[in-house]
């Protein structure tokens, strides 16, 4: 009876150690960062932030090269990206890159050992794309990654294969004819994509492939055109299990949790979030789903796409990638041109944007044809003016700056008066700075508005 009651105890502890082994124990840290009264605390465990540390360390980085000397692009074959380095730049970035991404393998991980300007290997190729995709990110979308910007460490971590990607999935299991149970509905499994919860396993295709919009409060009454559902707001929940996982936060970290779907009472997070969607988005469209045709099929997922990205690529854990830590100041490299100002400019009936070469004044033809629009609107409207603002960086000597700004602002007046606009009808407006980047210049700075008054 003894021996039964003292089994009995111990498989009653051993159950119980069981059900604590899913609590976190204590010392939990709390941090206020929302609204008080709120309730927004961002919940940390020391020993989880500890175990990280050394995943969220920045490497150890090259020594500067001179950028002296003849242009990669003109002495290397086949050299589609980061041509316009130095020679000594070039070799630099490849054994940074090597470090970063192959550190096992070494260079004939992408190239061949007897000819470098051969694509023999799908490895150079997927890599010179992802050298574009980086620079895209960092000139493109500082809405999501501000100045901090990403490089191939961000996401490599000294591995050839970044270790957060995902695949579509599979589509769900059919029961067999006669059975009670038929589609999964895409959920009720114990997925880690979501937090080993309910939700639907695959959350990412939705909203980081397809364009599906993460709302859940209905705008009108059914059955008027209201399309949210329960289901739907499955999908999103999902979503934002893996939004909060990949970040190491809960909630309140984006969201006032009084009230969800009200932005003026959410955290700057939040916006920054919504950004990073659209950028996943983008980038699993245009630069990562293509590369089907180009990986291996080993390389494919099950159902033969393609790796994607999602927050966990870059965040893996950290609510900043490698707690918000810059290598771009060492690597400027990899800041590209903004879409934008890769441009001549743009303009309309009612104003035009027009960007300028690096330190130059003069106005290309390019850019002086978007100012027909304004021009005609002008010529229509006696009475209006144009109001000219030229830009400059918040980089290098300011009284140089300013005074290239005036030069460019009055080649487009010129431009203006050779078309038939007096210049009683233009207004010079005050130089406007741009805040520099790491690079130290900034496209955003080389360009002039008009504006019709």
């Amino acid at each position: 009876m003894i021996a039964r009651v003292r089994t009995s105890l111990a498989l009653l502890a051993l159950a119980g150690s069981a059900l604590l082994a899913g609590c976190e124990r204590p010392p939990i840290n709390a941090v206020q960062h929302g609204f008080r009264g709120t309730g927004m605390d961002e919940i940390y465990n020391p020993r989880t932030l500890a175990r990280q540390a050394p995943n969220n360390t920045l490497p150890e980085q090259q020594p500067p090269a001179s950028p002296e000397g003849p242009k990669a692009g003109t002495i290397y074959k086949n050299l589609q990206v980061l041509g316009d380095l130095s020679i000594g730049e070039l070799a630099r970035h490849m054994v940074s890159i090597t470090s970063w991404v192959a550190p096992k393998e070494g260079c004939t991980y992408c190239h061949d050992g007897e000819n470098f300007a051969l694509d023999a290997k799908y490895t150079k190729v997927v890599a010179r794309r992802m050298l574009q995709m980086t620079r895209h990110i960092n000139a493109d979308w500082k809405d999501h990654v501000v100045q901090t910007g990403v490089t191939c460490f961000t996401c490599h971590r000294g591995n050839p294969v970044p270790a957060n990607i995902w695949f579509t999935a599979p589509p769900a299991r059919q029961a067999a004819a006669g059975r009670m149970l038929g589609n999964n509905a895409g959920q009720n499994m114990a997925a880690k994509t979501v937090g080993l919860s309910s939700l639907p396993y695959d959350p990412f295709t939705p909203f980081l492939l397809q364009d599906g919009v993460a709302r859940i409060q209905g705008d009108t009454a059914l059955p008027t055109g209201n399309r949210k559902s329960i289901k739907q707001a499955e999908w999103v929940y999902g979503m934002m299990m893996h939004m909060s996982d990949s970040l190491g936060v809960n909630c309140t970290y984006c969201h006032n949790t009084q009230a969800f779907g009200n932005w003026s009472g959410s955290t700057p997070q939040r916006a920054r979030g919504w950004y990073g969607i659209q950028m996943a988005r983008e980038l699993n469209n245009d630069y990562l789903a293509p590369l089907v045709t180009t990986l291996p099929a080993q390389r494919l997922g099950p159902t033969g796409d393609a790796p994607k990205l999602n927050c966990a690529t870059c965040h893996q854990g950290a609510y900043k990638p490698l707690y918000g830590a810059s290598m771009l100041a060492s690597h400027p490299e990899l800041i590209g041109v903004p879409a934008v100002a890769a441009s001549d400019g743009s303009g309309t009936a009612d104003g035009a944007m027009l960007f300028f070469a690096v330190g130059s004044a003069t106005l290309s033809e390019g850019a002086a044809r978007h100012l027909t629009a304004l021009i005609e609107s002008l010529k229509a409207k006696p009475g209006a003016k144009a109001a000219i603002t030229g830009y400059t960086s918040a980089a290098g000597d300011p009284a140089a700056n300013q005074d290239l700004a005036k030069q460019r602002a009055f080649a487009v007046r010129d431009a203006l008066s050779a078309a038939g606009i007096g210049a009683a009808r233009v207004v010079l407006e005050k130089p406007a700075s741009v805040e520099a980047n790491v690079a130290g210049e900034d496209p955003k700075s080389r360009r002039v508005e008009v504006a019709l008054k």
